[in-house]
C-alpha cells in the first residue's frame, strides 16, 4: 500500500533518518518507537506530505488516502462540535448515508468522551485537549486507508483510550502511531519499528515482545561495537609505533587503509535498563498521612465533588482516575491548600508532600544548569548518578549543559520530576507525571516509586504505569469520589468499559432521553411545561455568559498587573522579595480565574 524507499532526511546538514527502506500494508497496525528526538514525528510528517525528504521516496497508491493527527485545527468561530464534524459528512456525502454517519459520528463522539450536551457547544469553549478530540473524531470518521497518529492518548482518559483501542483494532484502516503508552499500542499493534541512531529495526511482533528481542540485538551491537574499538585501538598503536620506520612501512599503509574503508559500527550506549534510582528514606509520618470527610468544592454555582469522605493509611499507594473535568487535580489543590473548600481535610502528623504538577516546571530556577540543578538538591551517595539519571530523563551528554531557561516545556517537566525524585518526603502527590516521559524514563519511575517507603496519590490515565503500582483506584465522576479496592486492571474489570456497545449501553441506561436525536415521526409535542423548562435554561444561560464576561474581564485586569509586575522586576534595584511575593500572588489569581473560567464554560 506504501513503500518508504531508501528514505534520507537532514535539517541544518544533521541527519535524522539515513537510508530506511519499509513497507507498509494494508490493515497493518504498527509501533512507531524511539527516543524524543530519534525522528518518530519527522517520519510521520514525511509520509503526510508536510515535509520532503532530502532523498529517496515514499510511493503511495493512486487514490490512496491518510488521515495525520496532529493536524491545523482550523475550527471557524461559531461553528458547534456537531456541526464541525459534520463538516466530514459534506466532504463525503456522494459515498455516505447521512443516517448511517450521523448514527457513526454519535458513536465516535461519545466513545472520545464527549456528552451529548456538548454537541451544539462551539468549538471555540473547548480546551486544546478537546480541540485535539475533535480533530481526531474527524479524522477516524474519513476511515482512511492510512492513520498516522503522534501520542493520540496525550488528552485521553481510560475510558476513552479503551474505546479508541476497540476503535483501530476493528477499523479497515492501517495505522502508523507514535505512543509512549505501552499498554495502548500493545492491544493495537502487531509491528514494531524503532528509530535509533537515523536507522529503523523492524519487528513483526508487539512493544511487549519488541522489547526483549531489542535487548538481545542490543547486547549484540554492544559485543561488536567493543570488538570494533579493540581492533581500531591495536591498529592506530601499530601505526603510531611504526609510523616512521621503513622496514615497516608498508604494512602501517596497509593498516591506514583498512582504517579508511573501515565501516565504523555505532550503538545506542546509553543503555539505562539496570539503573536503580530510589527515592531517599521517607520519614516516618503518622498511620493516617490524609483524612477527608465530607469534603465539598464550589465554583460559583458549580458543584465539582460533594460527600467526598476516604482515609490514605501510611504506605498505600492509590490512584485517581476519571474524565477530565471530574475534580481530580482541584482535590489535589485542595489536599495542598492551593484552594479553599468546604468539609474536613487533615493532613498528617509529620507528613512531608512531594508535589508534582503540571506547573512544577515554572519554580526552577531558570540560571542554573540541568546538572546544577540536581546536583543542588542531592546528597549521599546519589551524587555520584547524577549523569546517569540525567541519560534516563533524556539529558544525557551536552544536555546536562543546558540552562534551565532554553529547555522547552516538556524537558523542564522532566527536570522537576527528577527534582522531586531526589527530594526527602513521605507523601508523594503526582498528578500526570508521565506526560513527557518517554517509555524508559517511565519504567525508571515506576521502579522508583514502587520501591518508595512513604504514601503515593498519583493521577493518571497511563494503564501501564499504573499496574503493579497502586492498590485502590478513587474513581471521579457525577460529583461523587468512589473508593475501588485493588488495581487498575481490577477497576476496569469492576467497570467493564470494554467495547463501544457497552459504552453506549451504560450511557443509555444513565440518561435514556439522550439515547438518540429524536426524528420527525416521534419528535415530541411542545407542551407549557416544555417551554417553561426552555425558558429557564436559557435564564441560566443567560446567567452563565455573564459571569464569564465578568471573570474574563477580572482576568484581563490581572493580566495588566502581571505585566506591569514584570516591567517592574525587569530593573535589579526592583527585585525584592516583596516584588517577588506580589508576581507570584497575581498569577495564582490569574490561574483561579482561569479554572473558574474553564468550569463556567464547561458548565
Amino acid at each position: 500500500m506504501l513503500t518508504v524507499d531508501h528514505l534520507s532526511m537532514e535539517f541544518s546538514s544533521r541527519p535524522v533518518l539515513d537510508d530506511i527502506t519499509f513497507l507498509i500494508n494494508r490493515k497493518e497496525r504498527i509501533a512507531l518507537v524511539g527516543k524524543n528526538g530519534a525522528g518518530k514525528t519527522t517520519l510521520l510528517r514525511l509520509i503526510a506530505g508536510e515535509y520532503q525528504p532530502t532523498s529517496g521516496r515514499i510511493a503511495r497508491e493512486a487514490g490512496m488516502t491518510i488521515g495525520y493527527l496532529p493536524q491545523i485545527m482550523l475550527h471557524q468561530d461559531g461553528r458547534t462540535l456537531r456541526d464541525e464534524v459534520m463538516t466530514v459528512y459534506e466532504s463525503q456525502k456522494e459515498h455516505t448515508d447521512e443516517a448511517h454517519f450521523i448514527a457513526e459520528m454519535d458513536k465516535t463522539i461519545i466513545g472520545l468522551g464527549f456528552e451529548r450536551r456538548d454537541f451544539d457547544r462551539p468549538c471555540s469553549e473547548f480546551s486544546g485537549g478537546w480541540r485535539m478530540r475533535i480533530e481526531l473524531a474527524k479524522i477516524l470518521l474519513r476511515h482512511p486507508d492510512l492513520l498516522l497518529l503522534d501520542e493520540p492518548t496525550n488528552h485521553l482518559d481510560i475510558e476513552s483510550i479503551q474505546w479508541l483501542e476497540e476503535f483501530l483494532k476493528t477499523s479497515p484502516s492501517a495505522v502508523l502511531m507514535v505512543s509512549h503508552d505501552r499498554a495502548f499500542i500493545d492491544n493495537v499493534c502487531g509491528r514494531t519499528i524503532e528509530i535509533t541512531l537515523g536507522r529503523i529495526y523492524d519487528y513483526n511482533v508487539n512493544y511487549s515482545r519488541f522489547v526483549e528481542l531489542r535487548k538481545e540485538r542490543h547486547d549484540q551491537q554492544v559485543r561488536a561495537y567493543q570488538n570494533q574499538q579493540k581492533m581500531i585501538q591495536e591498529t592506530e598503536e601499530f601505526i603510531e609505533r611504526f609510523r616512521y620506520k621503513a622496514t615497516k612501512a608498508v604494512q602501517v599503509q596497509s593498516r591506514i587503509k583498512q582504517l579508511e574503508k573501515l565501516e565504523r559500527l555505532e550503538v545506542d550506549l546509553e543503555d539505562t535498563s539496570r539503573l536503580n534510582l530510589r527515592f531517599p528514606p521517607a520519614p516516618r509520618s503518622g498511620d493516617f498521612p490524609l483524612i477527608v470527610e465530607d469534603l465539598r468544592k464550589d465554583f460559583g454555582e458549580h458543584n465539582v465533588f460533594h460527600d467526598v469522605t476516604f482515609t490514605i493509611r501510611r504506605g498505600e499507594k492509590v490512584a485517581f482516575v476519571g474524565k477530565n473535568g471530574e475534580g481530580k487535580t482541584t482535590l489535589v489543590k485542595c489536599i495542598m491548600g492551593q484552594l479553599d473548600y468546604l468539609g474536613t481535610l487533615k493532613i498528617g502528623h509529620n507528613v512531608k508532600i512531594g508535589y508534582f504538577a503540571q506547573n512544577q516546571a515554572a519554580l526552577l530556577d531558570e540560571n542554573r544548569t540541568v546538572f546544577e540543578t540536581i546536583d543542588y538538591v542531592a546528597v549521599g551517595d546519589i551524587r555520584t548518578k547524577i549523569r546517569d539519571i540525567l541519560g534516563a530523563f533524556m539529558f544525557g551528554g551536552e544536555a546536562s549543559e543546558k540552562k534551565v531557561k532554553v529547555l522547552s516545556g516538556g524537558e523542564r517537566s522532566r527536570l522537576a520530576m527528577i527534582k522531586l525524585l531526589l527530594e526527602p518526603c513521605n507523601l508523594l502527590i503526582l498528578d500526570e507525571p508521565t506526560n513527557h516521559l518517554d517509555m524508559s524514563s517511565k519504567d525508571v519511575l515506576k521502579t522508583a516509586l514502587q520501591a518508595f517507603d512513604g504514601t503515593v496519590i498519583c493521577v493518571s490515565h497511563d494503564r501501564d504505569f499504573l499496574n503493579g503500582l497502586v492498590s485502590k483506584v478513587y474513581e471521579f465522576g457525577g460529583g461523587k469520589v468512589k473508593e475501588h479496592l485493588g488495581g487498575i486492571y481490577d477497576f476496569l474489570r469492576t467497570k467493564k468499559i470494554q467495547s463501544l456497545n457497552e459504552l453506549n449501553t451504560r450511557a443509555t441506561r444513565e440518561n435514556p432521553r439522550l439515547s438518540s436525536r429524536p426524528s420527525a415521526d416521534n419528535a415530541p409535542t411542545s407542551s407549557k411545561a416544555d417551554y417553561a423548562a426552555q425558558k429557564a435554561a436559557a435564564a441560566e444561560r443567560r446567567k452563565k455568559e455573564r459571569q464569564i464576561a465578568e471573570t474574563e474581564e477580572a482576568i484581563a485586569a490581572l493580566e495588566a498587573q502581571q505585566a506591569e509586575l514584570e516591567q517592574l522586576l525587569s530593573q535589579p534595584e526592583n527585585q525584592t522579595p516583596e516584588n517577588f511575593q506580589r508576581y507570584e500572588s497575581v498569577k495564582h489569581q490569574i490561574e483561579q480565574k482561569l479554572y473558574e473560567w474553564e468550569i463556567l464554560n464547561e458548565d
